[in-house]
């Protein structure tokens, strides 16, 4: 019997991605965050940019990591509660004179200030989740957590396929690096990999225009029509 054709991807949860993660996540069935993974400092897991008048600037979420050298992404806590004001006045201050800011502004308040999210993962699911509906994103989440991890670095990647019952796995350009497609193959599961395409630029607030910063800067300046300038349909 066939087995039903299931695309997927795992990769480490970002918060407030740019738009290429989501890019991704429109491509596949199922979206794995993969969250066993340890946590790396200075990375994209815990902060991302956003356009200001003094040209781009971070938005940090402060985290716990003293003497947590090995601990998981979904085993990172956040520290404490008044970084949620503070980003959501950044935002605000940035972004009020974007067309579209007002029809998001209510429901990320509401996310940023009545969330209470204690964990890295949590938050970053939840800002996921709403930004996809924003796009019209129906894809799958879930969590390395909601499976059984074994192996070594490919071996655990191919072990959440087969478990998710994929018979693709779409992978970004990074893992070429690593990842032993052979042993896909031998399990019957495709590699595809997903190349980021040269995306559409769109009227922007702050001079020259900046193609990686949050995705919230598409939904802002772009509203109903962010979709088109997020998700390209090639793969």
């Amino acid at each position: 019997m066939t087995a039903q054709p299931k695309r997927i991807a795992i990769v480490q949860s970002n918060y407030i991605p740019w738009k290429g993660y989501f890019d991704l996540i429109a491509a596949t069935d199922e979206f794995i965050l993969y969250d066993d993974a340890q946590y790396t400092r200075r990375d994209w897991r815990n902060r991302n940019q956003i356009k200001t008048p003094q040209g781009v600037q971070w938005l940090t979420v402060p985290v716990r990591v003293k003497g947590r050298y090995h601990q998981s992404i979904r085993d990172t806590e956040i520290d404490g509660t008044d970084w949620a004001g503070q980003h959501w006045t950044r935002l605000r201050q940035n972004y009020a004179r974007a067309p579209h800011f007002s029809r998001y502004a209510d429901e990320l308040e509401a996310l940023y200030l009545h969330g209470r999210h204690d964990t890295l993962s949590a938050l970053n699911l939840a800002m996921l989740t709403w930004i996809n509906r924003q796009l019209g994103i129906a894809t799958r989440m879930s969590s390395s957590s909601d499976y059984v991890l074994e192996g070594d670095r490919t071996d655990k990647l191919l072990n959440l396929c087969l478990q998710a019952g994929a018979t693709e796995y779409l992978s970004g350009p990074a893992a070429r690096d690593y990842l032993d497609e052979s042993r896909f193959t031998a399990a019957q599961v495709a590699v595809r990999w997903f190349d980021y395409p040269d995306y559409p630029p769109y009227a922007q607030l702050w001079g020259e225009f900046v193609h990686g910063v949050t995705v919230l800067d598409v939904l802002f300046h772009c509203g109903p029509d962010a979709r088109r300038h997020v998700v390209t349909g090639r793969n």
